[in-house]
């Protein structure tokens, strides 16, 4: 169990960091250009892409089993660290309000947004069914 929690840990933080740079690039060059919408939408298949990759490095360098449970353990664990760290990241460097940070996912970027964080935890199953 140790290493599905360390794998899907460093899961989160390798994608973390790549969608902390990508986010970045989308909230200064092209929010301001073709609006938030638009923007999430150029930006989800960057980070899917490189959420498979990494995913997939990941699971072969921690050895997960080829099991359903295994895999379901990896992408919860990110996931879970993925959703605290984005919540601590809004409400304590950027200064919203815990209510905006959840209303956020109410708004279309938003949810696009929430459907591409589940999909990035259903990635080490799906590779896993994809085999």
């Amino acid at each position: 169990m140790n290493t599905l929690l360390r794998a899907g840990f460093f899961y989160f933080v390798i994608v973390f960091v790549i969608g902390f740079v990508l986010g970045a690039i989308r909230v200064l060059v092209l929010v301001p250009r073709i609006g938030e919408l638009l923007a999430v939408l150029i930006e989800l298949p960057l980070m899917l892409t490189a959420s498979w990759i990494v995913c997939k490095s990941l699971i072969a360098r921690f050895q997960v089993a080829h099991e359903v449970f295994d895999r379901i353990v990896m992408g919860a664990t990110a996931l879970a660290f993925l959703l605290v760290a984005e919540t601590v990241l809004s409400t304590c460097v950027f200064g919203n309000p815990i209510e905006a940070t959840f209303n956020n996912y109410l708004a279309p970027h938003g949810f696009i947004g929430l459907c591409g964080q589940l999909a990035f935890a259903a990635i080490p199953l799906l590779q896993l069914l994809k085999r």
